[in-house]
């Protein structure tokens, strides 16, 4: 019974170490690639090369017991650390990049089993001691080192395509898109390198199972850190290849391509969506509210009295307000409108509801603009037109006339109001505003 007690309490304290080991890890590597741009990514690189050494001989020789079996740090900590690093470099930068550290494993690799062949014709002196060189280790760690990393490139290939894959489907389940990803590669790779661990060292098969088990939690672990990481301390942004030349960036061109023409149809200042793309998805959303009968509105939004802030702070602080109010703008709207810069200080927003929600929601903007803390100084007033699809208006161009008409008579009639109708009377206080149409 003690026996059993210590036992159990041995593979407590096992796991708990895997645990904080995986918490350092993660820390120190998260730590090295958040800060690449002051230090550069090489330092990320080699600090991800030099504990290659170090699982692979953790993998051969050091194991520990946990509740589900035997376990090496090697395999299930350091190595399946190595393999969410590898998708970490990928999110962020680019396949040309993560395929630089593999091939560097590879090729090292390689090359350690060329220097010990020529090693081993060397007449060895004996040290004082007597102690000699272990060639016969070093030659089967090479081995198993470069049967490792060649399962890793195998691996880095199929995470790619699993978690490109997966974003068809699970593109805003971020952590369950990284999870099944991770450990659905962790298990290919257990069961290549245990093959070949099985063969050069005998491991038993209860390591097979034991690993396997330690690298699922370990895949949970690794998953719920790389997402916190990638929400806290990441800005959400998709990397563009220069160029397609391997089986990386063949298999990653097309989203990365989608990505690229998303990017280039917003506006370079506030990354709304552009005049260009107003006209497109403007003449769309018109067909299709003709087509389905669904309602749509459209709200343009001009910044009153702007020029007077770019004569007076500069137009660099013209652009922060721009900015800002663009922030203001895709808050109040929400995920479901588009939103766009359509002129200098002059936005549109395409909404699928009907004529007075969309006054309600021009007269939000306007609130929400005067209450924002980063526009409050200048004491910032938006006017806004609105017009809806209708009888008297059955293309874009037609409601883009109406709302800019309607704009130009809330300028007319004092600003910081929403018009929408010609006819609308007009209070002596902006705050109250015009009867609904």
């Amino acid at each position: 019974m003690a026996i059993a007690a210590k036992d159990g309490s041995t593979a407590l304290l096992n796991s708990f170490l895997l645990l904080a080991e995986a918490v350092l890890y993660f820390g120190v590597m998260v730590t090295l690639f958040r800060f690449r741009a002051r230090i550069g990514l090489g330092v990320f690189v080699c600090a991800l090369g030099v504990m290659h050494f170090l699982e692979t001989y953790l993998a051969s020789v050091f194991y520990v017991a946990l509740p589900f079996g035997m376990v090496s740090p090697g395999s299930a900590v350091l190595f399946s650390g190595k393999l969410v690093m590898l998708l970490l470099l990928y999110i962020k930068e680019d396949a040309a990049t993560v395929r630089q550290p593999i091939y560097g494993l590879l090729l090292g690799n390689a090359l350690m089993i060329g220097l010990v062949l020529i090693l081993r014709l060397h007449a060895i002196s004996p040290l004082p001691d007597g102690k000699a060189p272990d060639i016969g280790f070093i030659d089967q760690m090479g081995w198993l080192m470069v049967w490792g990393t060649s399962l890793l490139f195998v691996d880095a290939i199929l995470i790619i395509l699993l978690y490109e894959k997966l974003g068809g489907y699970l593109r805003d389940q971020l952590f369950v898109r990284i999870l099944v990803s991770v450990a659905c590669v962790l298990s290919f790779d257990q069961a290549g390198f245990f093959t070949a661990l099985h063969f050069v060292t005998g491991a038993p098969i209860a390591v097979f199972f034991g690993g396997w088990y330690a690298k699922m939690s370990a895949a949970l672990a690794y998953s719920l850190m790389l997402v916190a990481y990638l929400r806290w301390f990441e800005a959400r942004q998709i990397a563009v290849p220069r160029r397609i030349s391997d089986i990386f960036d063949t298999l990653t061109y097309r989203e990365r391509y989608e990505a690229l023409v998303k990017h280039v149809g917003r506006d370079g200042l506030t990354g709304l969506l552009h005049r260009g793309s107003f006209e497109t998805d403007g003449q769309a959303a018109v067909a299709a509210s003709q087509r389905t009968a669904r309602p749509l509105s459209l709200l343009i939004v001009d910044v009153d009295h702007f020029k007077l802030i770019n004569d007076r702070f500069g137009h660099a602080e013209g652009d922060k307000v721009l900015k800002s109010i663009a922030a203001v703008l895709t808050e109040v709207a929400g995920a479901e409108q588009k939103v766009f810069r359509i002129g200098g200080e002059e936005f549109a927003i395409l909404t699928e509801q009907p004529h007075a929600v969309a006054r309600l929601l021009g007269e939000s903007i306007r609130h929400a603009v005067k209450a924002s803390a980063s526009t409050s100084r200048f004491e910032l007033t938006v006017s806004v037109g609105v017009c809806t699809l209708g009888q008297a208006s059955n293309c874009l161009a037609d409601i883009f006339a109406l709302a800019d008409e309607r704009l130009y008579k809330a300028k007319s009639a004092g600003r910081d109001r929403v018009i929408g109708e010609l006819g609308d009377d007009e209070a002596q206080d902006p705050g109250i505003r015009t009867r609904s149409a």
